[in-house]
């Protein structure tokens, strides 16, 4: 053993795998560094194998072989990840949720579904279109619903329908001993036991393996707008987003862009918006309500300094307006080709009343002052980065969160 990797334990489960799973394990080099890196600037830490299970019972196997022998174990979905979860620095195997990709049950009068790991949110929902239903859920990427239970993901709908743990109602998961336990059942009302659902989502792998998935659903609104404002500075934005939401304005989604996030999202999407600070934002409802919200919002941002309110009327023109939202993270590296992109942390303050708008402004231009330059050398040189000293600038900020 080294480095508190067992080789002989290793090649025992991928014997023991590969008499249960036959062609569905796979060990090529290939496939193994497909499943070991996707979109993080780690590098490439490939699994010993990848196996293919195609029901609930297929990871119960494959987790108590591994466990038998002590080998980590790595879900995988779609592979959307920007933060490493998918590499396997120790190897061990890899469990591809590709096959179980079924949505077995929708209760449309209950406003709820179940389904498998590997489902995606956009193959849901265009399940779902036809019974007047969506899941609200978007990260931007049309990842797997297994890997946004586990990594607890939130999106731009957010700040209406919640993150995924307001959305899933349970779940059924194998443990590091290959046992299945399902967390709660279908009802919303319920005060019995441990919250385990809510355990599970967000544990990111490391409490168990995520094999089915009941999930809360939301009705097709009636009307949505959406469109973009300018605003002089940051601070103004963020006023203009909590004046929104005080007012009682039931805004679906509302989204920060700095002048420079416009500038890269201007160049990537071939879009057309001045550079300066700006809030993208949509509502859903009736028409009137929608009508009623827009223009509410539109008076709050007035009174700010912001505007013109730009709207986005037709659906061809929304998807592109939030397609251009979701790419920022390649609109980004598009301003400085040939760098790395590292992802440090994702945290959103909830205590409003001293993460301030002034504070907010403070930090962008904290953020501002972070060398680039040197870290971008060290990591052309093979050095590891200081992430670009925000760390510090950020665990400033953190007392305030």
């Amino acid at each position: 053993m080294t480095g508190g990797r067992d080789e002989r334990a290793v090649q025992v489960a991928i014997a023991a795998l590969a008499a249960r799973f036959g062609n569905r394990l796979v060990t090529s080099q290939a496939v193994r560094e497909q499943h070991g890196n996707t979109t993080t600037w780690i590098e490439n830490q490939p699994p010993d194998a990848v196996v293919f299970p195609q029901s609930g019972s297929d990871v119960e196997a494959i987790v108590g072989i591994c466990a038998t022998e002590r080998v980590p174990v790595i879900a995988f979905g779609t592979g959307t990840s920007l933060e490493g979860h998918v590499n396997a620095p120790r190897g061990g195997v890899s469990i591809d949720f590709r096959d179980m990709n079924r949505i077995l049950v929708v209760h449309a009068d209950d406003f709820d579904c179940v389904v498998e790991p590997g489902v995606t949110r956009k193959a849901l929902n265009e399940h779902l279109r036809h019974d007047g239903l969506f899941f609200p859920l978007d990260p931007g990427a049309d990842a797997s619903l297994g890997g946004m239970a586990a990594t607890r993901c939130s999106g731009t709908n957010a700040v209406r329908y919640g993150t995924m743990k307001d959305n899933v109602l349970a779940l059924k998961v194998v443990l590091a001993n290959g046992q299945c336990i399902t967390t709660a059942r279908r009802a919303r009302k319920s005060s019995a036991g441990y919250d385990l659902t809510r355990l599970i989502v967000g544990s990111e792998g490391t409490l168990g393996i995520i094999v089915e998935l009941t999930l809360k659903l939301s009705g097709l609104p009636e009307a949505i707008a959406a469109g973009v404002c300018p605003f002089p500075t940051v601070e103004a934005c963020c006023n203009a987003a909590i004046l929104t939401i005080q007012s009682g304005i039931p805004v679906a989604r509302v989204e920060l862009l700095d002048a420079l996030q416009v500038k890269a999202c201007n160049a990537y999407s071939k879009l057309a918006l001045p550079e300066t600070p700006m809030l993208f934002v949509e509502f859903h409802g009736s028409s009137a309500g929608v009508k009623e919200q827009s223009e509410r919002f539109g008076e709050i941002a007035q009174e700010l300094g912001g505007g013109p309110f730009d709207w986005a009327t037709r659906s061809e023109d929304r998807t592109r307006l939030w397609q251009a939202r979701h790419d920022a993270y390649w609109a980004c590296r598009g301003l400085r080709p040939g760098a790395v992109a590292v992802a440090t942390e994702d945290w959103i303050a909830r205590n409003e009343s001293h993460l301030t708008p002034a504070l907010i402004s403070e930090i962008y231009g904290m953020l501002a002052r972070v060398e680039t330059t040197k870290a971008q050398q060290k990591l052309e040189s093979g050095e590891k980065p200081d992430f670009f000293k925000a760390r510090d600038y950020l665990s400033k900020a953190r007392k305030y969160v």
